[in-house]
């Protein structure tokens, strides 16, 4: 269940779903989210950060950059337990 809590407080702010709308264009560095973004280093590094505690995102080192990427199997996680919720009712 703790899993889903970090998924749902990842989910909970506006410039995270941001950063995961990006991303699921493309694959996507830091240095590539702030040109679409008007926010701080440290502050994108913060949402990257509880992004990547809800396992929503991984990063994978290109040389010196790391590159972000959608862990779909989560969000398929997140729509199967929305499913089984519905269906209770």
């Amino acid at each position: 269940m703790k899993d889903l809590s970090e998924l749902f407080k990842a989910f909970s702010d506006p410039t995270r779903r941001e950063i995961l709308d990006l991303l699921k264009g493309k694959d996507m560095s830091p240095s590539e989210i702030l040109e679409k973004i008007d926010i701080a280093q440290p502050t994108l590094s913060h949402h990257l950060d509880i992004l990547k505690r809800a396992n929503l995102i991984s990063g994978e080192r290109e040389g010196q950059f790391i590159k972000y990427s959608l862990n779909m199997s989560v969000f398929q996680m997140a729509i199967e337990y929305m499913t089984k919720f519905i269906k209770r009712r």
